[in-house]
């Protein structure tokens, strides 16, 4: 590996013409500029008004580009969602693949490239969905907001900041209990009802912090139960198999959370803390779907072909009509434990900070298993199949299907047994070392060190069938009932526990799968110097972070013959950098700041990326055609991203603030997918002989997408922020920004060929308008992003374009007493559905049919949210 080193750009070159620019004017300005506070300054609030107020105070008073999101009170978080609230604040996008805010962008930047942190350090956390990767980001549907008492978005750097984020850093801080009233109770209970799955799932939390009788010892216990019987509905097309496939996803979900804080203040100078985070969640979820066959069985014709040849109208007979149904039932889970002590010991002339903990998660799929036979009589599927909009249109003779309707018996496929666990952990350490000074501007010194060891492994076990112990059943045995679906159908509902026990019982054991092992040990350190500087009207602070870094992978190697060895290889890598930031704000006067930054940051690969493993998804599971060699690289170095903005805010009132801001990042180093399709790696798949066809050609059964990760170059995300905010006398107030952000990159870095950054919606507004006045406050909110890539390659669901999406929220609260609030939410009023589109262009080869030529690859049906509780404070 090449090291670092400083390279001055265009951009740096504009960067410090900026800088020099805004120092004159801040000179001039100097002598009409108020004394401020470098530190945010901390206030207390009460209301939607008064959160917005707070969260406008924290980004005046930061040094650094800030915004937060403040909860004014015990349960009062302004959504009843952490990433929901994330997605009000300029900038934030939040993804919702399962019907909640899980993700956020900033600022044009990959949800994978945001660093999320709970009181200044990361969090364990792995996937509960054997479909999605392992990565560095953070699921916020964990975090329940009750235990939140805000959260800080940091969109530029700073050298005390832990690197990791070229989107931005969202640090989310919990409540101590020596910062709220001696016994303090909080307690409530909500009922969540979906339109969708037209189910009450209950909601319960509380609280209850102690001190003694000095104020020197408190401790804080918060718990949280969240139960949800969760449904998605939607269609997806599978076209290499020249399938559209009617779907529903039921999740049967269990949310707990534990958080117990100590704070011991023996003295002004002392401080230690001690926290405990438990997050869990049981996911166990089953997957109904019938597969349709308009192309390939039975007689048709087509009326519309689309630019890539694709059949997107086809009229269907009575005859040769055919389906399958089937159902994959997942056990699935997900726990999250960090434990941390702090520290901070601040004497005369120097302060000292640290903390030291360990976080540790486990999760994935306990067994997944399979039931499927086909389904229907061939006069069933007459009719249309209409895929010239943005939705499938289906019109057959007969879209509702039971137990009965199945042509045949049922037992567990023993092709689709297996589990996957996985575990993340790190111990970590960080040292803060602060020193007042009076050199000059410069104020304050400011030098740490932190060091964390991280582990990270996953694994899949492939079930030991029993034959004798395979059940075989009646279809009612394993559904019961119907349950809706996507395009207007209705499925046999699985009953999930008969899945699972039947799916038990034909196991004998588990062996490991060699393609789908893979350890990850990756040690960080990290260096830093940092200054802080103040004189009227100017404030800041500048300074260099050195970061270093060494991975290693364990694996199962794959020789020439497409064999697995016996014995596990290692793979070592390792990178450091050097990256600076500055932060300068100019007092243009008392109710005006010019604010500017510009820093290098990087964000690290995604553990899926760094395994060294060789993964075979799609061998022999039952399904031909989506064969896979994949390829981890335990080598990519970091992404990387020189960084600006500058800014100029207006707070002409104590809740009024215009803010427009520019920034611009300019990607030197990221990490994509390259994939070919129809290649030979030495290895036959049993799929392809039993099906006899083969996508390469007759008689080749070694036909494989060989897909890998690499280091591409190129790419600029720019764009403005416009926020404006006020609140008037007679109850009435509002917020509203939008982000434009343009976030290309070379079209060939990506097999789509699209050339724009994953997760980046080029357009973003918030709308809120709110009424608070005595014990009534109600808000109507309209979040809004445009169209955005979303790019899984080379897993299933592959790279396509997730439509324009607007989400019409509603909250209200009505106080009873001085102690117990009634509340009520709406969420996604307008059931907005989630529409995605292949856009790849027709001559592209290395994406299949249904990524191309604007055909409707996926869509889902929108679904509103309503709760109505109570909630007691004492």
């Amino acid at each position: 590996m090449r090291p670092s080193s400083f390279k001055k750009s265009t951009l740096a070159t504009n960067i410090a013409i900026l800088l020099s620019g805004a120092v004159s004017v801040g000179a001039v300005a100097a002598e009409a500029a108020a004394e401020q506070s470098a530190n945010i300054e901390r206030i207390e609030v009460h209301g939607i008004r008064a959160s917005l107020k707070a969260s406008v105070n924290a980004k005046r008073f930061s040094d650094a580009v800030v915004d937060a999101v403040t909860a004014e009170d015990i349960g009062k978080f302004p959504d009843s969602d952490v990433g929901e609230s994330l997605g009000r604040i300029p900038g934030v996008s939040v993804s919702r693949q399962f019907g909640q805010g899980q993700q956020v962008s900033i600022r044009g930047a990959s949800a994978q490239l945001t660093s999320t942190q709970l009181n200044g350090h990361s969090v364990a956390s792995t996937g509960w969905y054997d479909q999605q990767d392992i990565d560095r980001s953070f699921n916020y549907t964990l975090l329940p907001p009750e235990m939140v008492g805000g959260i800080d978005v940091y969109k530029s750097s700073q050298a005390d900041l832990t690197e990791g984020g070229i989107g931005g850093t969202v640090i989310v801080n919990t409540r101590k209990p020596l910062d709220m009233e001696a016994n303090t109770v909080f307690l409530s209970a909500k009922g969540d009802y979906g339109t969708v799955s037209e189910e009450i799932d209950p909601q319960v939390s509380g609280l209850y912090s102690w001190a003694n009788e000095d104020e020197s010892f408190g401790v804080l216990v918060a718990g949280s139960l969240a139960q949800t019987d969760y449904q998605r509905n939607g269609i997806e097309s599978l076209l290499g198999w020249g399938e559209i496939v009617p779907t529903t996803f039921q999740q049967d979900r269990e949310r707990t959370a534990l958080n117990i804080a100590l704070q011991y203040r023996p003295n002004d100078k002392l401080e230690l803390g001690l926290n405990y985070m438990n997050l869990a969640l049981d996911a166990n979820n089953a997957n109904t779907s019938i597969f349709l066959f308009p192309t390939q069985q039975g007689t048709n014709t087509c009326t519309s072909v689309n630019a890539a040849g694709v059949c997107t109208k086809i009229n269907h007979t009575d005859e040769g009509g055919f389906a399958w149904a089937q159902t994959w039932a997942r056990k699935a889970s997900m726990t999250s434990d960090t434990l941390d002590l702090n520290f901070a010991y601040d004497a005369d002339n120097y302060k000292l900070e640290g903390r030291i903990g360990r976080t540790e998660a486990e999760g994935g799929t306990d067994l997944t298993s399979n039931y499927g036979n086909s389904i229907g009589k061939p006069a069933d599927f007459a009719g249309t199949y209409d895929a010239t909009g943005e939705k499938i249109l289906i019109d057959i003779a007969n879209s509702s299907f039971g137990a009965g309707d199945f042509n045949g018996q049922l037992s567990t496929a023993g092709w689709a047994l297996k589990k996957q666990p996985n575990t993340d952990e790190e111990t970590f350490a960080q040292f803060d070392l602060t020193v007042p000074v009076s050199l000059g501007v410069i104020t304050a010194f400011k030098t740490g060190i932190s060091y964390a060891d991280h582990e990270v492994t996953q694994k899949t076990d492939k079930a030991i069938l029993d034959e004798s112990k395979v059940l075989t059943k009646d279809a009612d045995a394993y559904y019961s009932g119907t349950v809706s679906s996507g395009a207007g159908f209705t499925l046999p509902a699985p009953d999930y526990d008969a899945m699972i026990a039947d799916a038990y019982a034909a196991i004998s054991g588990f062996e490991v799968d060699k393609s789908g092992y893979g350890t990850l040990q990756e040690e960080n350190l990290a260096l830093y110097a940092m200054a802080n500087f103040e004189s009227e009207g100017v404030r800041g602070n500048f300074g260099l972070r050195y970061i270093s870094t060494d991975v290693e992978s364990d694996y199962f190697g794959l020789n020439a013959q497409g064999q697995f060895a016996d014995s596990l290889s290692t793979d070592k890598a390792s990178y450091h950098d050097v990256l600076p930031s500055l932060n300068i704000a100019f007092d243009l006067a008392d109710d005006l700041i010019l604010r500017a930054s510009a820093s290098q940051v990087i964000s690290r690969p995604n553990y899926t990326d760094l395994f060294a493993t060789r993964k075979l998804p799609g061998y022999n599971d039952g399904t031909p055609g989506n064969e896979k060699l994949v390829s981890g690289n335990v080598a990519l170095e970091p992404f990387k991203a020189s960084q600006a903005d500058i800014s100029l805010e207006w707070y002409f009132g104590e809740e009024g603030l215009f803010a427009a801001t520019y920034f611009i990042k300019d990607i030197s180093s990221f990490i994509t997918t390259r994939q070919r399709l129809n290649q030979q790696i030495g290895i036959e798949d049993p799929n392809l002989i039993t099906q006899g066809s083969s996508p390469c050609g007759e008689g080749i059964y070694d036909c494989w997408t060989v897909s890998e990760k690499y280091n591409a170059t190129g790419g600029t995300i720019d764009g403005i922020e416009l926020q404006l905010q006020d609140a008037f006398d007679n109850g009435f107030g509002y917020s509203v920004n939008y982000t434009f952000a343009d976030a290309s990159s070379p079209a060939e870095n990506y097999p789509d060929q699209i050339g724009v950054f994953s997760d980046s919606s080029k357009h973003t507004v918030n709308l809120v308008g709110y009424y608070e006045m005595d014990d009534f406050s109600a808000r109507l909110a309209y979040n809004w992003r445009s169209e955005y890539m979303i790019r899984e390659l080379p897993g299933f669901y592959g790279n396509r374009e997730h439509q324009d999406y607007g989400s019409l929220d509603f909250s209200a609260s009505y106080a009873v007493t001085e102690f117990m609030d009634l509340t009520f939410e709406a969420v996604n009023i307008t059931e907005e559905d989630s529409i995605q589109l292949g856009i790849s262009s027709v001559d592209n080869e290395n994406v299949i049919n249904e990524f191309k030529a604007n055909y409707p690859a996926w869509s889902f049906d929108g679904e509103a949210r309503y709760k109505v509780g109570v909630a007691l404070r004492f």
